[in-house]
């Protein structure tokens, strides 16, 4: 058996999956440059790290953006360093199967398949994000039933009812868990005249964020910087503050999964009304998300085991039975 990768390259997360070992790589897509020359420095853990160092010289740089490369020449390097910390010495040449958006344009996975292929990988696959987390829900993709996916990432979520092994119907919005926490900077730059950074906002909405009313009145503290006098300040914000902060675009997240739902075909429909929806993604962390889908959209909810990882999940296995998802998938297959 050969090592091969299976890719998701998310705007928030990379991950790889090595065949026949699972998920061994899981690192922010973030990457450390050198200011003056660009230079590519590190990735992931170690890229929050340089930051902090003397030199001042350094910028952190998110190579993707709402699930497509807005720095080419970052995302190539960051990819040869994530496929060259996953190959095995006895396989230098993997192939590699790579989850795309379903939405993208043949521009978007030109891009992606040319970075991929940089690293000196044998072959690249694409298979769509929605088909290969309903294959990492475990869902039985193949049989003609309907399931309802809905995937929230960092910059991108993609909705689709999947049945006899493809996209039947979908969705793809350029709203995910980097646009609320936005939405919480932005609250509290207007509410309190505070500036706090993008990770600061992450650990409030992780802390106390919710989309759906809850029992408890949490409140989180925050330092950040007062606006009109530089100096730092504390700022406690509650619970109630960021549902409502977070509301537009997670009401843009729901708003999509309903049309979703309501654009597939009817006896696929009737299948997910009583199959229910599978949310997946890191937004699928976020408190009371499933109960407000399962009210607005009249459907069951269902928060997959490992939400985070679902995407490579699937992928991997498609990986770990590539010959026979060719032909039933009908994977986009790169030479």
């Amino acid at each position: 058996m050969g090592r091969d990768l299976a890719v998701d390259l998310g705007t928030a997360n990379t991950l790889v999956y090595r065949q026949g070992e699972g998920v061994m790589f899981a690192e922010p897509t973030v990457v450390a440059v050198r200011a003056d020359t660009s230079e590519v420095l590190a990735m992931g853990e170690e890229a929050w790290q340089l930051l902090g160092g003397d030199s001042g010289n350094v910028l952190a740089v998110r190579p993707m953006r709402h699930g497509t490369m807005t720095e080419f020449d970052v995302t190539q390097a960051m990819i040869q360093v994530v496929i060259r910390r996953s190959m095995t010495v006895r396989f230098p040449r993997p192939r590699v199967l790579v989850a795309v958006p379903s939405m993208s344009s043949e521009v978007e996975r030109r891009a992606i398949e040319d970075a991929i292929r940089s690293a000196g990988v044998r072959q690249v696959t694409l298979v769509e994000e929605p088909l290969a987390a309903a294959i990492g829900a475990g869902l039985p993709v193949h049989e003609p039933v309907g399931h309802l996916v809905v995937d929230v990432g960092g910059g991108r979520s993609e909705m689709a009812v999947v049945s006899m092994g493809g996209v039947v119907s979908g969705r793809s919005v350029a709203l995910g868990g980097f646009d609320l926490d936005a939405a919480v900077q932005q609250h509290i730059r207007e509410e309190y005249g505070v500036a706090i950074g993008e990770k600061a906002a992450e650990e409030i909405k992780v802390a106390i964020g919710s989309a759906f009313p809850t029992p408890s009145s949490k409140a989180a503290v925050v330092i950040g910087r007062q606006l009109d006098t530089g100096n730092t300040v504390e700022v406690k914000i509650t619970e109630e503050e960021v549902r409502m902060a977070i509301g537009h675009p997670v009401r843009g997240i729901v708003e999509a999964a309903r049309l979703t739902l309501a654009e597939a075909p009817p006896e696929l429909t009737h299948d997910v009304l009583e199959t229910g929806m599978f949310l997946t993604g890191g937004g699928a962390l976020l408190r009371g998300f499933d109960m407000l889908l399962a009210q607005e959209c009249e459907v069951p909810v269902h928060v997959v085991e490992r939400p985070l990882e679902t995407v490579v999940i699937g992928t991997g296995r498609m990986l770990e039975h590539l010959e026979d998802y060719r032909s039933a998938f009908q994977l986009v297959r790169r030479r």
